[in-house]
Order: C-alpha cells, then sequence, then structure tokens
C-alpha cells in the first residue's frame, strides 16, 4: 500500500495553485511580448508618418487625394496605438485593449483601401520622378533600417493579425473571474472580426486578378468576364461529346459561380491571338443539374452529365481525378446558386406579404410592389449570358441586363 506525502485536499488545492501559476506566467509572457511588439510597431508607424505624410504634406510633391488615396488612415492608426501602448506600460491592458477596440473603424478604412494604395503607389512611382526621388532619399535614412515604404505600408494589416494571436493568448490564460477577462474577450472579438475583413478582402482580390486574368486570355471585347458577384471556380479542357455520336471534341471550360464558359482555342496562325480563347457559349447555372454518367470509381477517366434547361452537355475526361473536381465544383456551385435564389425568393415574398389582412384597392402602386416580387420569365433566361452568343441573343441579353439585376434570380453573389 503506497501513502501520499500530503494529504489529499492538500494535493488537491496545490495542483489547482499550480494550474493557476501556469496560466500566470503564459498570460505575463503574452502581455510582456504585446507591450515590447507594440513599442516597435508605434516607432515604425510613426517613421511613415513623419518622414513621408507629414513631408509630402508640406512639399506638395503629392496631390492630396493621391497622398490620402496612398497613406489612408495611417495616422489615425498611430494616434490610437501611441494611447494603446501608454496604457499597456502602465500595467492597464484590459482597459487599453478596450479602448483601442472602439476606435477600430480606422484600422477597418485602412484595410479596405491596401490595394487601392499599393495600385497608386505603383502608379507614381512609374510616372512621378519628384516622388520617386524623394520616396529613394526617405529609405536611405538610417531609421528606416533599408525597409521599403511599400514593406512598411502592410504593417497595420499584418498587426492586426499578430493582435489576434496575443489576444487569443492573453484570454486563455486570464481566469474568468479576472477583473479584465471580460474587457480582453470583448477586445478579441472586435479584433477577430478585423482579421476577417482583412481575409475577405484578400479573397475578393484574388478573384478580381483571377477574372481579369481570365479576361485577358478571350480574344476580343464581346465576351464579358468581370461581373458583380462572379466567383471563378476552376478552369481547364474537357472532351464535350456530341449527341449524335460524332468524335468528341476538346473545349476549354471555365467555371464560376454563376456560369459555365465553353471556348475554343484561337488559330495558331494568328501570332498576336496564338494563347488566346474564342467564347463559344455560356451556360447559366441557376437551373442546371449535374451527375455522373461513368467514372465513380478509380478507372480511366469518366463521363459527366450537364442538364441545363435548353441544353445536354456531355463532359468526358481521362483523369479521374480531374473528372471527380470537376463534378465536385460544379455540383457546390449550383447548389450555392440554388439555394442563394431560395433563400432571396422566401425573403421577398415575406415583404410582399401585406401588413393587414384588408387589401387597399385604390392604391395601385401597391399592386405593383407585389407584382414586381415576382421575376419575369425574360428576367430569368439573362441572367449570365455573356455576348458571346448569337448576335440577336447578344443583343437581348444586354438590354435585359438592369432588368435580370432587378428581379430575385440574379442574385448570386456566393
Amino acid at each position: 500500500m503506497s501513502f501520499s506525502p500530503h494529504p489529499p485536499g492538500l494535493s488537491g488545492c496545490s495542483s489547482i495553485q499550480e494550474q493557476r501559476d501556469r496560466w500566470e506566467r503564459k498570460r505575463s509572457r503574452a502581455a510582456k511580448e504585446l507591450v515590447q511588439t507594440e513599442e516597435h510597431y508605434c516607432q515604425q508607424l510613426e517613421l511613415v508618418t513623419t518622414f513621408f505624410v507629414e513631408i509630402l504634406k508640406a512639399k506638395g510633391t503629392l496631390k492630396e487625394d493621391v497622398r490620402e488615396g496612398i497613406f489612408s488612415s495611417i495616422k489615425s492608426i498611430l494616434s490610437m496605438n501611441q494611447s494603446l501602448l501608454v496604457h499597456l506600460e502602465n500595467g492597464y491592458i484590459g482597459k487599453g485593449l478596450e479602448k483601442f477596440s472602439s476606435h477600430l473603424h480606422h484600422y477597418n478604412t485602412y484595410v479596405d483601401n491596401i490595394y487601392n494604395a499599393n495600385k497608386l503607389l505603383g502608379i507614381q512611382l512609374k510616372k512621378n520622378k519628384a516622388f520617386r526621388r524623394f520616396k529613394k532619399l526617405q529609405e536611405a535614412r538610417p531609421q528606416f533600417n533599408s525597409q521599403k515604404l511599400e514593406d512598411m505600408l502592410q504593417m497595420p494589416v499584418q498587426r492586426i493579425r499578430q493582435y489576434k494571436h496575443l489576444l487569443q493568448d492573453l484570454a486563455a490564460n486570464t481566469s474568468p473571474d479576472h477583473p479584465e477577462f471580460e474587457q480582453l474577450s470583448r477586445a478579441l472579438v472586435a479584433v477577430c472580426e478585423v482579421s476577417q475583413r482583412i481575409q475577405g478582402n484578400a479573397q475578393r482580390h484574388e478573384n478580381h486578378l483571377q477574372l481579369c486574368r481570365v479576361q485577358k486570355l478571350l480574344q476580343g471585347r464581346k465576351t464579358r468576364v468581370l461581373a458583380p458577384g462572379r466567383w471563378f471556380i476552376r478552369e481547364g479542357w474537357l472532351n464535350m461529346v456530341p449527341p449524335k455520336g460524332s468524335e468528341a471534341k476538346p473545349k476549354m471550360f471555365f467555371l464560376f459561380s454563376d456560369l459555365l464558359l465553353e471556348a475554343r482555342r484561337c488559330s495558331p496562325l494568328s501570332l498576336s491571338n496564338g494563347e488566346k480563347f474564342v467564347g463559344q457559349h455560356a451556360y447559366p447555372l441557376q437551373d442546371a443539374a449535374v451527375e455522373k454518367v461513368f467514372g465513380h470509381t478509380r478507372s480511366q477517366g469518366g463521363l459527366l452529365s450537364l442538364t441545363l434547361p435548353n441544353a445536354k452537355l456531355l463532359l468526358m475526361s481521362s483523369n479521374h481525378d480531374d473528372l471527380n473536381d470537376w463534378y465536385q465544383c460544379l455540383s457546390s456551385a449550383i447548389r450555392k446558386l440554388q439555394s442563394k435564389h431560395t433563400v432571396v425568393l422566401q425573403r421577398d415574398e415575406r415583404c410582399g406579404q401585406p401588413l393587414h389582412p384588408a387589401v387597399d384597392h385604390s392604391n395601385p402602386g401597391r399592386k405593383r410592389d407585389l407584382a414586381s416580387v415576382e421575376p419575369s420569365e425574360h428576367a430569368q433566361k439573362s441572367v449570365g449570358e455573356l455576348e458571346c452568343s448569337a448576335p440577336k441573343r447578344t443583343k437581348q441579353s444586354v438590354d435585359a441586363e438592369p432588368s435580370a439585376e432587378a428581379s430575385s434570380s440574379s442574385c448570386v453573389i456566393l
């Protein structure tokens, strides 16, 4: 029989106290790292505002709208972070972070503008010789330690990610009965919202670059890929099986969140367009359905059937993994698009219900509002059509574009 050197009650109290001590040590390390990194961050922000923003404003090297477009709300960010640093150095971590989180709209403004700032900076470096020389001289100062302005403008975005991890460590190692626990929790939620905003902006920016890339691959201006709410999903070659049993033809397909674009390669005899494609057909996915005809097992490829209101496509690939990925991407796009469409229709129907049983027949405007909830057949057909269709249908599609946007069938933002 073994005996414990301490009574059971004392042993339990000791283990609880040890756990609390570990939490306190981790909390102290996180708080120390937060103070040290905040001090360095404020110094870097001050370099940008002093040697770039203020001097550029005094010299007039950049126009005011261009200067504000590049540096955005960085002065306001410096001010709020200097206030945070004072609280942190005095030991008021919870109070300082809570006050800091109430001014995070300055960070929202900055992160929403960061891609535009990068673009404006690049334009000025190409066209404005005086600004290019000024930037080079300022970056050569010893305070900058060989840092470039382009990298320093990214600091607020990177700092939000650091805040997220540091606050998670602080909150995880702070007891719920600690007086700063609620303040830390609220600050963490606010910082996470800005972090998600940054991630969303990055995804939208990457999607815009993909759409622009695909647009440049398409010959001419008739096929327009850029559209609000459209997301690029994937592209690739598939063999299109004709309905009458003739030989399958390879086609390039571009899959977006609301349509599938079929294209063919331009003639290799054309030196300028040899690597480009011609859009042939655009298939809206709103009322589409996809299924595997064969290719359920790891065999040599397979065949997909894409059923559309006015067409049926048989798409074949000799690569099983590629075919399976196409099937999953098509299924996901159709499911999300139809789910979005259903939710919008249900919301519109609820909004269209009268508040009282009695209907005012003397007000014709009321009837028009209710009738406008139902999308017209013409509006439904015009959704997702590109100008690469036949000329007659092209004109109808372009003319019907405003009505499609006004109807619920055009709500394809995923």
